[in-house]
């Protein structure tokens, strides 16, 4: 991933300093990711695609983005391509913070994400004090363990069976609320549209604190379940 993230960079023209700059992190934070010493956090990832406008795919699996003529060829219209997905060569990625996301479908999907996912004890998204936001909607259904997801001001804890479907423009975190691995299925459709990676402005960047009032979308504030 490294290395792909480093090419993706080096194709436009920034450097070090200026792709850092552009995500609010430090240089030498890149650095390590780009050299294989650090791995990045679900939010560091998710700004890291959007700013540079590769796939996850792409940066995480060395999968091409189809072009717009072909999106979706492969699937629907090439007879040779798989259709199933076995569990012994699924794609995997491990993240910082105790998260590994494993891809469930045999090819890159376009602005999909079709992702088994599983938080350590003690993993979580992002760090404690901050948020994700990104374009796109997404769903999730919790298999085993406790898990809790933060969206704008409410908190709302999933236990297996529990499925939830959020605006993911809306602040966001997701953590392990237990002492046993959470294994989850997360999908995610229209992260960002192709080629519209710089055009979100800040809404890819991950948000320090607690969403402010002033920030656009805030959710109303409903009942807040029970832990």
């Amino acid at each position: 991933m490294g290395q792909r993230l480093r090419l993706a960079r080096q194709e436009r023209g920034l450097t070090l300093r200026e792709l850092a700059h552009s995500l609010g992190v430090s240089p030498s934070m890149i650095s390590q990711i780009e050299t294989g010493r650090a791995s990045p956090s679900v939010s560091t990832l998710y700004a890291l695609a959007s700013e540079l406008d590769v796939s996850l795919d792409e940066l995480l699996f060395n999968d091409r983005r189809p072009s717009a003529g072909n999106a979706g060829q492969a699937a629907a219209g090439d007879a040779s391509a798989p259709l199933v997905q076995r569990a012994a060569t699924r794609k995997r990625i491990g993240l910082a913070s105790g998260v590994e996301w494993e891809r469930l479908t045999p090819l890159s999907e376009p602005d999909t994400e079709f992702l088994y996912v599983t938080y350590e004890v003690g993993g979580a998204s992002s760090a404690q004090d901050q948020f994700q936001r990104h374009g796109g909607h997404e769903w999730g259904f919790v298999l085993e363990g406790s898990l809790e997801v933060r969206i704008g001001f409410d908190d709302y804890l999933l236990q297996p069976g529990d499925a939830i479907s959020f605006d993911s423009t809306v602040p966001h975190r997701l953590a392990n609320a237990g002492e046993v691995p959470v294994h989850a299925i997360w999908f995610v459709l229209g992260r960002v549209a192709p080629g519209a990676g710089r055009a979100h402005g800040d809404l890819h960047a991950p948000i320090d604190g607690r969403p402010a009032a002033s920030q656009p979308r805030r959710p109303s504030r409903g009942p807040r379940p029970a832990k």
